[in-house]
């Protein structure tokens, strides 16, 4: 992962943005030159506006005109406007050129889309920018970040931290090494952790991201234990550590670092995933809602009670969610979990038994056909999980793991994912899921998640335990 994919990661409002600008100032060039004539715009410039919006997507995935945008003065994004602009001019007269096109089109209407593009970006980036400076963003959009340090440096690396007010991260908790100030604040931030409790703190809370930002001498176990936990772990430049997994030199406000994530995932697959998810659920969420016409009276007249069952889940690192399957147990089946534990064919933090009496009869049928999951897709158009990835836990699951079972949450949930399609019904213990998650988060590609899903439906056709 390079500088160029991390800009625009972080900024993907800008980007749609421009684009809408892009759009807007099109249009507007063409109804200056050429008035209401739709069937003009028909025959021909509907062609170069889809070449205009082409080009766009290729000077954001091929340049690094966002890196840094949010620490430019004025003059430096009138600037970097303009070079934008100039770039997608430039790359849509030559494309009109070589295709021997360039006649057919207003050379005027050319020339108010670069002007009025110009004014019109420069003007709601300066916007956006001063409203996210005002407003700081939503607290709970941003990541959360550990600051991890030595207590002579702590005050000096949060107000580096804390220099721009645009920043996607805010420091929630300080660990202090070399010295016992839990319960303490510095610079009105809690030290919430020393150097004995601070990976416990990390298993039971929400943290996105660790800066290191010390000279122990620890620091290469330290980063190695919350790599191993999943989370993103950011170290000093002068402390480069060797055969860290997917490293990255960025900048993290005034701190050039060294990024290290065992879930590497670029900007590209970050949106194919995504959209992927959404296109998919749309249909699921249909034949959820039509099988809930049929399932629905069947569930309810077996054990009368909600159609759906709703859980509270822990999802991508420590985030917690409600979960929606159709119901397949009776109503009490949590108070006789307890009682079932002996049973437990699992080895380790999940409860697996055969013939698990409180399942009602439909509910055998829907497990068996994974009918009972359908209901997800409502949590995967949310957002809340993904078609691949991790099975969520449960929170009593959760609240057992040990520091290194918490990296499988380093993504989002799953629907499926490499363990259900590798023999999930035969598979007793704990330690193989989460080597079988891990080796999902490491190996991520769109193609390999393409591979799952269709090894998902074939386990499915073939009855190889639900999915």
């Amino acid at each position: 992962m390079n500088n160029k994919t991390t800009s625009r990661s972080k900024h993907i409002d800008f980007i749609i943005l421009d684009l809408i600008c892009v759009e807007v100032s099109f249009q507007l060039a063409f109804l200056l030159r050429l008035g209401t004539d739709g069937q003009k715009f028909s025959s021909g410039y509907a062609l170069i506006n889809g070449l205009i919006l082409i080009a766009h997507a290729a000077i954001v995935f091929y340049t690094e005109g966002y890196s840094g945008i949010l620490r430019r003065g004025y003059f430096k994004e009138i600037k970097a406007v303009l070079t934008y602009n100039i770039e997608l001019l430039a790359v849509v007269l030559a494309v009109l050129f070589f295709s021997k096109q360039s006649e057919d089109y207003s050379r005027i209407v050319m020339g108010l889309f670069f002007i009025i593009n110009t004014i019109l970006m420069f003007v709601l980036r300066t916007i956006r920018k001063n409203y996210l400076c005002r407003t700081n963003i939503k607290i709970g959009k941003l990541n959360r970040m550990l600051l991890v340090t030595d207590y002579k440096h702590a005050a000096n690396l949060i107000k580096g931290l804390q220099t721009y007010n645009y920043s996607s991260f805010y420091v929630n908790g300080i660990v202090v090494l070399d010295k016992d100030m839990q319960g303490d604040r510095i610079s009105d931030i809690p030290v919430v952790a020393n150097a004995d409790t601070m990976y416990e703190y990390v298993k039971e809370h929400v943290i996105d991201e660790v800066f290191i930002g010390s000279r122990d001498e620890n620091i290469g176990k330290i980063a190695d234990m919350f790599l191993s936990m999943g989370v993103m772990v950011h170290i000093s430049i002068n402390r480069i550590l060797p055969k860290v997994p997917n490293p990255t030199i960025e900048n993290i406000n005034d701190y050039t670092v060294v990024t290290t994530s065992i879930s590497f995932m670029s900007f590209k697959q970050k949106v194919i995933k995504r959209l992927i998810d959404i296109v998919v659920s749309i249909p699921g969420i249909i034949v959820t809602g039509i099988l809930y016409v049929i399932l629905g009276p069947i569930i309810y007249h077996q054990s009368p009670g909600p159609i759906f069952f709703k859980q509270e889940r822990v999802g991508r690192n420590g985030r917690k969610f409600k979960i929606y399957k159709f119901r397949s147990m009776y109503m009490d089946a949590e108070e006789r979990k307890k009682e079932l534990m002996e049973q437990n064919k699992m080895q380790g933090l999940m409860f697996k038994m055969d013939d698990d009496p409180r399942i009602t009869p439909i509910g055998k049928f829907i497990r068996k056909t994974s009918l009972d999951e359908f209901p997800q897709f409502i949590n995967i158009f949310k957002g809340d999980m993904s078609l691949v990835g991790t099975r969520p836990p449960t929170v009593d699951e959760f609240m057992q793991y040990d520091a290194h079972h918490k990296s499988r949450l380093a993504i989002k949930p799953g629907l499926t994912g490499l363990w259900q399609v590798s023999g999930r019904s035969d598979i007793t213990d704990f330690e193989e899921v989460v080597r079988l998650d891990n080796e999902y988060i490491r190996n991520f590609s769109i193609s390999y998640d393409l591979k799952i899903m269709l090894k998902t439906v074939g386990v499915v056709f073939k009855r190889e335990g639900s999915v």
